[in-house]
């Protein structure tokens, strides 16, 4: 018996209510695991959105944020 099998023959012998908090519980590693993928750039962070972020973007916002920003500070 694979684990497929195994987690099904127990998904069944569940009353609906804990079946349902199985589900849920499933749905929540799945998304766990999949937020983890997507963390590994701006862009995977991004990639829902339909947003295109340029590194010509990038450095105009880091201009915008630190180009006041005092820099002798004793």
């Amino acid at each position: 018996m694979n684990i497929e099998q195994a987690v099904l023959e127990k998904l069944r012998q569940l009353p609906v209510d804990k079946q349902q908090e199985l589900l849920n519980f499933a749905e929540f590693l799945y998304q766990k695991n999949t937020f983890k993928n997507t963390l590994r750039s701006v862009r995977g962070l991004c990639a829902d959105l339909a947003v295109d972020i340029t590194e010509k973007d990038i450095t105009q916002a880091r201009q915008e944020m630190w180009g006041n920003f005092p820099r002798d500070i004793i």
